[in-house]
């Protein structure tokens, strides 16, 4: 996967170590309710679609631009899921170690542009659409994670609790 210019710019200055980053994850559901996953090259798991901010990017519009880079598909920005850091640093096979703030978001279709996926870039083996009770696997652990949070509140708004807020705790805000 082609690592963005200004990661490369700052590894060079920063050698492998830990590097913060902000990163997206979206919950695409279209019309039937179904969720949107591509799975990934890199790991072979099938995952939410993400992506990392580039500098000056607004977290929501790095995450529309994500979803039709990797999928084709035309999608809105609806909700605010959760905004967690992680705890865990990602050591990649050259020594890189990063470590994320990932913003998650929901989103649906755009209703005019396209929600037929495929397989936009090298960073997706596959993409698809898929019932929530009806998951391909594997699924990364990040995705299995973020599932929870996202079916609580999906779960929360059709309640009408509609300013649900979930934080890495699970509580409900």
């Amino acid at each position: 996967m082609p690592t963005p210019d200004f990661v490369l710019r700052l590894r060079r200055r920063i050698g492998h170590d830990l590097l913060w980053l902000t990163g997206v994850t979206g919950y695409v559901q279209d019309a039937e309710g179904r969720v949107l996953l591509g799975r990934r090259s890199d790991t072979g798991q099938w995952a939410l679609i993400y992506g990392i901010n580039e500098p000056g990017e607004q977290p929501a519009d790095t995450l529309v631009r994500e979803i039709k880079e990797e999928t084709g598909v035309d999608a809105i920005v609806t909700d605010l899921v959760a905004v967690v850091s992680s705890s865990k640093v990602i050591t990649y096979a050259n020594g890189d170690q990063t470590q994320y703030m990932d913003h998650s978001f929901l989103c649906t279709l755009t209703g005019s542009g396209n929600a037929t996926p495929f397989v936009g870039d090298e960073e997706s083996l596959d993409v698809g659409w898929f019932k929530p009770d009806r998951l391909p696997a594997p699924l990364a652990d990040s995705t299995v994670e973020r599932m929870k949070l996202f079916h609580r509140f999906i779960a929360a708004k059709t309640r009408g609790d509609a300013h649900a807020f979930f934080v890495s705790d699970g509580t409900l805000v």
